[in-house]
């Protein structure tokens, strides 16, 4: 490990159901995500990546297993507690780019500060927007940027509380390849020169070639990980998982 933790899972279970209808998402994880990198999570449809993921930033409670966030034990945290962690310590980008469409791009942005009462750091706030490229697009609204904008909109949304980790959940998926190289060098930049720790679930390659660190899954248990990958070294990785699951 070159840098403590930001987020770790141990014998991470999450059963879905019960009896014989009971489906097992993850089935014994164990996992460190390094604070200060980007790391892809992926693995072919059904693995358990989201259901991990969403363990992970306390959206989804496991049936067992201990998951730790920046310290902090998330798996046994009240319900109040775990909305002050995501309000505060945790970061959140979707493929829904989850604007609120009466407000403009800086209203959207602030939003979680303002819901939470803390101050903008009106530094932090222009560095993050500037380094998007959305000093010019502050004032309109939603339907008034095309998709790239609107989720650089909620990727700077997710930034601006300085989160301990940023959760990134198909963060391109309804991108073209222009707007999605736009936001996943940004993301990569929010690592490297704003010092951001961000956890992303992907199925596309390309996008797995932006991280530090990409862990592959299947049937609910990890089975390998690449450093440095390329969109080559991923996809060969995703094949030799799905021959072997064959």
């Amino acid at each position: 490990m070159t840098a403590p933790a930001i987020a770790s899972a141990r014998d991470l279970v999450k059963v879905y159901g019960s009896g014989e209808t009971s489906v097992r998402a993850l089935d014994g994880v164990d996992v460190d995500l390094v604070r200060g990198e980007l790391t892809a999570i992926m693995g072919p449809s059904g693995s358990g990546k989201s259901t991990l993921m969403h363990c992970l930033a306390g959206l989804d409670r496991p049936t067992s297993g201990t998951v730790v966030v920046d310290g902090q034990t998330v798996s046994s945290m009240s319900e109040r507690k775990l909305t002050a962690l995501r309000r505060t310590r945790i970061g959140f980008v979707f493929q829904a780019y989850n604007l609120v469409p009466t407000l403009t791009a800086l209203e959207n942005i602030t939003l979680p500060l303002d819901i939470a009462r803390r101050q903008v750091d009106h530094a932090h706030l222009d560095l993050v927007v500037d380094t998007l490229g959305l000093t010019d697009r502050l004032g309109h609204k939603p339907n008034e940027l095309s998709g790239g904008q609107q989720q650089r909109v909620a990727c700077a949304r997710a930034l601006v509380a300085r989160p301990a980790v940023v959760f990134a959940d198909e963060p391109t998926g309804n991108l073209d390849s222009t707007s999605a190289a736009e936001v996943l060098g940004f993301l990569r930049s929010s690592v490297d020169e704003l010092g951001q720790s961000v956890v992303m679930v992907t199925h596309d390659p390309t996008s797995a070639s932006y991280a530090h660190r990409v862990l592959f899954l299947a049937d609910g248990r990890l089975v390998g990980e690449l450093r440095d990958p390329t969109a080559d070294t991923v996809l060969a990785a995703l094949t030799a998982i799905r021959v072997g699951a064959g």
